[in-house]
């Protein structure tokens, strides 16, 4: 099965949920949703104007994937945060690599002026 999610859940096609469609999607209690804000960076719903909680389907994502590290693969919540933060960094290319990027990019569009 390797690192295959184990099922897979479907997320209604919306820009925007309360907590308590999270907690049906996710199968998560919304006490948990709340505590997992507290200790996961990647999980930041927005506040509408009356102070509930707005999440993103990226927030629903990253959700599913805690859960599934959490208790699925039974990481601790600091062995998922650094798990979560390797795979970050290795999937991002670095700030030097894209300064890099653009510089050569730069400088062959000032080549292309010089001609």
């Amino acid at each position: 099965m390797g690192d295959q999610k184990p099922y897979h859940i479907k997320i209604p096609d919306k820009l925007y949920f309360k907590i308590g469609e999270v907690s049906k999607i996710a199968g998560l209690p919304c006490h948990v949703l709340r505590f997992w804000e507290s200790e996961f960076k990647k999980i930041k719903p927005r506040r509408t104007a009356s102070g509930q909680r707005a999440y993103t389907r990226k927030d629903i994502e990253n959700i599913l994937e805690i859960r599934r590290l959490l208790h699925h693969k039974k990481f601790t919540i600091d062995g998922a945060r650094k798990y979560l933060s390797a795979k970050d960094e290795s999937e991002s290319p670095s700030a030097r690599q894209l300064l890099e990027d653009v510089k050569t990019e730069l400088k062959n569009i000032r080549d292309l002026l010089d001609d």
